[in-house]
């Protein structure tokens, strides 16, 4: 079982799986705290549209369904989302398997924890749009003239949005996609907006709130409770979706803790952390570090990293720490810890 699915089951139960696959929405749910933001769940209706399997799109970022038509612009409003940890909708332009693009409407909201109010998940619902007619250009062969010709009442119709720049021989009064040149291209570049109508907004807003229900529902059967708003106020101890993302980049093991709450509790834990350790994110975050140490530990180390911790000082020590493995498995640690501090001089971490 790969780490996004681990970290998908571990948070609703194995069994959401199956109630999410009798959704017939197109959607992904991504999870912020793992390195990458990778999706860690794909529906039926998303594989079918992009003709991907579920294999190829667990653990990837949702920006392998971009290409070069997709506008940079609608992907800096959903980074903003993200950071901002709101909903957006915006329409988007993906790729298929097969490489031909697709207009979408994309519509994100965040998952919040009920208890901490941290974002613990993005639900994204795609929905294809509609059809519609356009006045564009094309180039006829097959003994006629090379020139544009202008299409108006006669034009033809595009499922999704897709619009194709250039053609060749009409054969049984169909037109046959060809190779395009640079000037064709430029006709998708200056197309850089399709309005999705407003019954697929409604859609989208009515799947969206559909998984979130089932998400809800099978968080209590885990006791990791989950909503769609943040209840409780922010804390000192809640870092933003973007930030983490940011962190999960870092490939070193590290944690980072809050000197602010009472046993400065850990409030983030690097993937190679809990590697290293054996230990799951939601069974380190909250703890204070000294849940590693053991009988063997010196307790001289420990007064030492204390004493730096108080004077708000770096300390590099070796330390003896306790896995979680079944063994309880020790590993001697080469330990470096150094303040965080605001522009006014605060430790703040």
């Amino acid at each position: 079982m790969s780490l996004a699915e681990e970290s998908f089951n571990g948070r609703y139960t194995l069994w959401i799986k199956e109630a999410l696959d009798e959704l017939p929405h197109n959607f992904t749910i991504t999870d912020p705290f793992l390195s990458g933001h990778p999706i860690v769940f794909a529906s039926l209706g998303f594989l079918k549209m992009t003709g991907y399997s579920r294999a190829e799109v667990i653990g990837r970022n949702g920006k392998f369904f971009q290409g070069p038509k997709t506008n940079r612009r609608s992907i800096m409003e959903i980074r903003e989302a993200i950071r901002e940890e709101r909903s957006v909708q915006v329409s988007l332009l993906n790729y298929r398997k097969s490489g031909s693009p697709f207009w979408m409407l994309f519509h994100m909201i965040p998952v919040f924890g009920r208890d901490d109010g941290k974002v613990i998940n993005f639900v994204a619902v795609q929905v294809p749009i509609s059809g519609r007619d356009h006045h564009r250009k094309m180039r006829i062969g097959s003994g006629l003239s090379g020139d544009d010709v202008s299409l108006d009442h006669s034009e033809l119709v595009f499922g999704s949005c897709r619009r194709e720049v250039c053609f060749g021989d009409f054969v049984q009064h169909r037109a046959l996609p060809v190779e395009c040149d640079d000037d064709d291209e430029q006709g998708l570049e200056d197309w850089e907006y399709c309005e999705a109508s407003e019954s697929e907004k409604l859609r989208a807003v009515e799947a969206v709130n559909t998984v979130l229900s089932v998400l809800t529902r099978y968080s209590e059967l885990s006791g990791r409770l989950v909503c769609g708003k943040r209840y409780c106020l922010r804390g000192v101890d809640c870092l933003s979706s973007s930030l983490v993302i940011s962190l999960g980049r870092i490939k070193q093991s590290f944690v980072l803790t809050n000197p602010c709450i009472p046993d400065m509790p850990i409030i983030y834990a690097s993937d190679a952390f809990l590697t290293l350790t054996g230990y799951k994110r939601h069974e380190v975050l909250g703890q204070n570090c000294r849940f590693l140490s053991g009988v063997d530990t010196d307790s001289s180390v420990l007064y030492e990293m204390k004493e730096c911790i108080l004077k708000g000082q770096s300390c590099t020590v070796q330390i003896l720490n306790y896995s979680n493995r079944k063994d309880k498995s020790t590993f001697w640690n080469l330990l470096h810890i150094s303040p965080v501090r605001n522009a006014s001089g605060k430790h703040i971490l």
